[in-house]
């Protein structure tokens, strides 16, 4: 009796390893813990520009890349955490929703080649012949140093979804909304015919995202009316109501010879390229222009070279934002994928008042980048972009619709179903 405990014990504690100190919620969010490591992207593996959901069972593959800035690589491993819809680690262990190995090394990385920063780059591709995962609902990608797997490196939200519904959408102006030539509303309506749900009207949860951003999301969304296998989410209301926003800024730094547009000059100094940017203009009372962006993401590539991962070097990008003041009760940060759309040191911005300009230097990776600038209030965890961005319902942007469904008798939430819309109606549903 006393073997089959600890034998039971030992069990449980390889399930866990690595998982059990992992109790601070910045581990359940996209987020880089070590300052040396850039360029993290996790997206479908034949679509840069794609958004990190996978349908169950289908054959899809999700693709992490990274980069460690430094000349010597070092061992890295990964695992995977289940959570519920709202980025809580789910009550299953791992054995529960993986097939394979729980815990696995990074073997796929290569060091950078001819660049003035040294980096080696790691890839990791899954599903794969070592794990694939079983249930649907939300996951964090963990990555950390193969020798210490309390500490992450990294840690990446991602989504698998069934088919178990269909779901049409709309994203159109409001009509009641205070500001509705600024917003936009995004309806949409969940059929489940066929399925057997129990009561799909309270054990339904929808999310919509915006250009795949978690920060201002609109969560755990109850219908407005519903019919026979049938749920509509299209309120009066504001709950399903986003910002417009602007076409994002852009700048392209895939060539290190040439100066392209917004690059004002690109020296070599210190051992380093450094980028600098012309001075961004208010957009806030300016009219709506439309332009094709990435709607905040970034596309790494390189002019002079062939293999994007490993030729592309880094340098230094010097952005600034004239301003006759600095703001108080908050700060300006450049915002966008290349920041993974949080607010740290990283991309923060620091006023001079003797230019009359806000400031802020960050290190990327060569290619094509999108951005905008974005003020946050002290204390609040959701920034305005329109400060200087200004907002239109006619911009561009890309919708996500996730339907979470938690049986009663469950010990998880499913993700049954998810939809990608754009305002252009450039992606298929």
């Amino acid at each position: 009796m006393k073997f089959a405990l600890v034998l039971v014990f030992f069990i449980s504690f390889l399930t866990v390893r690595g998982q059990q100190n992992y109790t601070d919620p910045v581990y359940y969010t996209n987020h880089i813990f070590n300052d040396k490591i850039k360029s993290v992207q996790l997206y479908q593996e034949r679509w840069n520009l794609s958004y990190p959901i996978l349908k169950l069972n289908s054959g899809e593959k999700l693709v992490c890349h990274f980069d460690l800035l430094d000349n010597q690589p070092e061992a890295y491993s990964y695992t995977f955490i289940h959570c519920d819809k709202d980025w809580k680690k789910s009550d299953i262990f791992p054995n529960d929703y993986t097939d394979g190995y729980a815990e696995n090394p990074v073997e796929d990385y290569q060091s950078s080649f001819n660049t003035t920063i040294g980096y080696t780059h790691y890839k990791i591709a899954f599903p794969n012949d070592r794990v694939k995962l079983k249930f649907s609902g939300n996951y964090i990608l963990v990555i950390y140093p193969t020798d210490n797997p309390e500490e992450p490196a990294i840690t990446q939200r991602f989504i698998i979804t069934e088919d178990a519904v269909k779901i049409n959408t709309d994203v159109h102006r409001p009509q009641m909304a205070s500001d509705k030539d600024t917003q936009q509303q995004v309806d949409f309506t969940v059929a489940y015919t066929g399925q057997n749900f129990s009561d799909p009207y309270r054990n339904f949860y929808a999310f919509i995202l915006q250009n795949g951003r978690w920060d201002n999301a609109k969560k755990n969304l109850k219908p407005d009316f519903f019919g026979i296998n049938e749920l509509k989410y299209n309120s009066l209301s504001e709950k399903n109501i986003f910002q417009g926003g602007n076409e994002f800024r852009y700048f392209d730094i895939k060539s290190i010879r040439y100066q392209t547009e917004y690059v004002k000059g690109i020296e070599f100094a210190n051992s380093y390229y450094n980028v600098f940017l012309f001075p961004s203009d208010s957009r806030e009372f300016k009219p709506y222009f439309y332009w094709q962006d990435f709607d905040g993401k970034y596309y790494i590539a390189v002019q002079e070279g062939k293999k994007y991962d490993i030729d592309a070097d880094y340098v230094y990008v010097y952005f600034t934002l004239p301003s006759k003041q600095m703001i108080a009760g908050g700060n300006m940060y450049v915002s966008g994928g290349l920041n993974n759309w949080v607010f740290d040191k990283n991309n923060q911005m620091t006023y001079n008042p003797k230019n009359e300009q806000y400031e802020c230097t960050m290190l990327l990776k060569q290619g094509w980048y999108n951005y905008e600038y974005v003020y946050l209030k002290n204390g609040s965890p959701d920034g305005t972009a329109s400060l200087f961005e200004g907002s239109h319902y006619e911009t561009e942007n890309d919708y996500n619709v996730l339907i979470y469904y938690r049986n009663p008798q469950d010990r998880y939430d499913r993700a049954v179903g998810s939809v990608s819309y754009n305002t252009l109606n450039r992606l298929s549903n």
